[in-house]
C-alpha cells in the first residue's frame, strides 16, 4: 500500500521545509519567541505568498488544497521546525469562514494581509474555578457578544477573531468596541491570550452550525496528529545522535543494551502514531471520522508523552535547558497532547463511539 502524500503535496512540503530552514531557523526562532507577538509577521506574509496558507483551503474558498492530506503536508513541516505562528487557529477559523462563504475575510487571511484566530474554549476563573463563556444577543439586524474565551492562540497579533457561542459562530474585528485582550506566553514558546467581550458588535457566520464547528475541530486534530509525529521524529533523532556522542565508562551510551531497547520501543510507538495520523487523514470524509479523530488524538497524546519523557531522561539535565533545541520540541510535544482534548478525553470518546456502534 502506498502511504506517500503524493508528488504535488511533497513539492509543497519540500518548499516549506526549505523556506523554514532559511527564514525561520533555530537562531531566529529564539529571537522571535521573545517578542510580544511570538512570531514574525513578515515571515508569515512571505509564507502566504508561497501559497502555504492557500493549501489549507479548497478552491471554492480561494485556496488550492483543503483536503486532510494537504493539511497534513503543511503541518508535518511545521512540526519538523516547530515553527511559531497561528497555524492551527488559521486552519480552524478559516474552515468556518469558508463554510459561511466569507470570501473577502478568508481571502485576506490566505494572502497574509490579515491574521485570524479561533476563540472557542471558555475562560476559567483562576480563583473560583468557574467557567465563563460567550453569549450572543441580537441587536437589531446584527449581533453583540458578551463573555470570555480562554487560551486563544496568538490573540495579541490577530486582526480577526472567529468566536463560537453555543452552536453559532461569529466574526469579530479585534479592534472593535468592547474587545479586551490579555496576552501571555505559552510554555512551548508561542503566545496565547484571554479574550473578553462586552456588547461587542459581531457578524454571524451564516449557515455555520454545530456540525461545521465539529468538522473544524476534527481537521484541527488531523493537523495536530501530523505535526506531533514530526515532533516525535525530531525527539527520537536528536536523542539517537546524543547517544552516539555522549560517553560513559569510555564508550558511547548508545552501546548500552538497556537504552537500545528503550529507543526501539519508542520507535515502534512512533510508527503507531504515524499510522493513526495517516488513518485520520484518510478517513476524514468517511463515516469513521469521529472514531479516527479520537484514536489519533489519544495516540498522539500517549506516544508524545513517552517520546518527550524518554528524550529528556536519556539526555539528563541538559535535556531541560532552554538553549538545547530538544527541550523546545519536548515542550511543544507536551502542549500538543492537550490541545483539542487530552489523552483521557479522547480515550473515553473512542470507547463511547465503539459502544454506540455495537
Amino acid at each position: 500500500m502506498d502511504f506517500s502524500i503524493g508528488e504535488d503535496r511533497q513539492m509543497l512540503a519540500d518548499t516549506l521545509r526549505r523556506f523554514l530552514s532559511n527564514e525561520a531557523d533555530w537562531e531566529k526562532r529564539l529571537k522571535v519567541i521573545e517578542t510580544e507577538p511570538g512570531f514574525d509577521r513578515e515571515t508569515w506574509r512571505s509564507m502566504a505568498e508561497l501559497g502555504v496558507l492557500g493549501a489549507l483551503f479548497g478552491e471554492e474558498a480561494g485556496g488550492f488544497g483543503g483536503t486532510a492530506f494537504d493539511v497534513a503536508a503543511v503541518f508535518g513541516e511545521v512540526g519538523r521546525s516547530i515553527a511559531t505562528g497561528p497555524w492551527l487557529a488559521t486552519l480552524m477559523a478559516g474552515r468556518l469562514l469558508a463554510a459561511a462563504g466569507e470570501s473577502d475575510a478568508l481571502g485576506a487571511v490566505i494572502a497574509g494581509d490579515k491574521v485570524v484566530t479561533w476563540a472557542h474554549l471558555p475562560a476559567h476563573d483562576s480563583d473560583s474555578g468557574e467557567e465563563h463563556d460567550v453569549t450572543a444577543s441580537q441587536d437589531g439586524d446584527g449581533w453583540t457578544l458578551t463573555g470570555a474565551k480562554g487560551v486563544v492562540d496568538y490573540l495579541g497579533a490577530a486582526d480577526l477573531v472567529v468566536v463560537t457561542a453555543g452552536e453559532r459562530a461569529f466574526l469579530v474585528e479585534a479592534d472593535a468596541a468592547g474587545v479586551a485582550r490579555a496576552g501571555y506566553k505559552m510554555v512551548d514558546g508561542g503566545s496565547g491570550g484571554e479574550l473578553r467581550l462586552s456588547n461587542t458588535p459581531a457578524r454571524e457566520l451564516s449557515g455555520v452550525g454545530a456540525e461545521d464547528i465539529a468538522a473544524a475541530e476534527a481537521m484541527g486534530v488531523v493537523a495536530l496528529a501530523w505535526e506531533g509525529v514530526a515532533v516525535m521524529d525530531q525527539l527520537r533523532d536528536q536523542t539517537l545522535e546524543y547517544m552516539r556522542t555522549r560517553k560513559q565508562f569510555g564508550v558511547p551510551i548508545g552501546k548500552f543494551q538497556a537504552l537500545q531497547h528503550r529507543m526501539a520501543t519508542l520507535a515502534l510507538e512512533i510508527e503507531q502514531a504515524r499510522s493513526a495520523a495517516i488513518n485520520v487523514a484518510a478517513r476524514f470524509d468517511s463515516a469513521e471520522r469521529a472514531k479516527s479523530v479520537a484514536a489519533a488524538k489519544y495516540t498522539l497524546a500517549r506516544v508524545g508523552s513517552l517520546a518527550a519523557e524518554e528524550a529528556i531522561q536519556i539526555h539528563g539535565g541538559i535535556g531541560m535547558t532552554w538553549e538545547l533545541p530538544l527541550s523546545h520540541y519536548a515542550k511543544r510535544m507536551v502542549m500538543l497532547g492537550h490541545v483539542l482534548g487530552d489523552e483521557d478525553e479522547h480515550l473515553a470518546r473512542y470507547i463511547e463511539l465503539m459502544r454506540e456502534g455495537d
